[in-house]
């Protein structure tokens, strides 16, 4: 649960909680490389979508983070995530304020024999832009941060997983479930604003 005594949330001590601390690589040899953008408006309010669905799609239908593929003409993971971001719902996040990387993650799903790894970048922008949407999306939800750290729609469900059922943790807000690598993404955000946030002075 959030801090009662905390300093109230910026984008300043996000970017703070950002860089605090490095973040961890993912080893490995060659693995497959994707990225997505955590995009925060002013209000602090996380951009998710919710992908389309096509047969045959291990994440067909999820709650994610836009992004996608590193791609071989991409200066890097992040300008993938930008690519990606402007491709997926027509959000230029060049006027953006970049606001740093997050560990990046191993998916359980691999792509043929390759392991896939994402690489999650945060931004902020000034305003609420107008979205455009293209096939992969099926629509967006903007959720508060301050709802995500307060624990709101924290529960778990059981997901059949290679032959064997596995009790997965998810957040359950409205009719979006968050869960799997996406929700990882929202906890190492978590965890680094509870660290980099200290309580104000006196509060006990």
């Amino acid at each position: 649960m959030a801090d009662p005594h905390a300093p109230p949330l910026d984008v300043d001590r996000l970017d703070q909680a950002l860089s605090r601390h490095p973040t961890r690589s993912v080893s490995g040899d060659d693995p497959q490389r994707a990225a997505v953008a955590l995009v925060f408006d002013p209000a602090l309010r996380l951009l998710f979508i919710r992908r389309s669905e096509h047969e045959g799609d291990p994440w067909s239908g999820h709650m994610a983070l836009p992004g996608g593929r590193v791609e071989p003409d991409d200066a890097g993971p992040r300008a993938a995530a930008v690519r990606e971001t402007l491709e997926e719902v027509g959000l230029d996040l060049g006027p953006a304020r970049y606001l740093g990387a997050l560990d990046e993650l191993a998916s359980p799903v691999r792509k043929g024999r390759r392991r896939l790894v994402v690489h999650p970048f945060a931004f902020a922008v000034p305003d609420v832009p107008a979205l455009v949407l293209n096939e992969e999306v099926a629509r967006v939800h903007w959720i508060g941060l301050s709802r995500l750290l307060a624990g709101e729609g924290r529960g778990r469900f059981d997901l059949g997983w290679e032959g064997r059922t596995v009790a997965m943790p998810v957040i359950h807000i409205g009719d979006a479930d968050i869960w799997g690598l996406t929700l990882r993404i929202v906890d190492d955000l978590a965890a680094r604003l509870q660290e980099a946030i200290p309580p104000l002075p006196g509060a006990r």
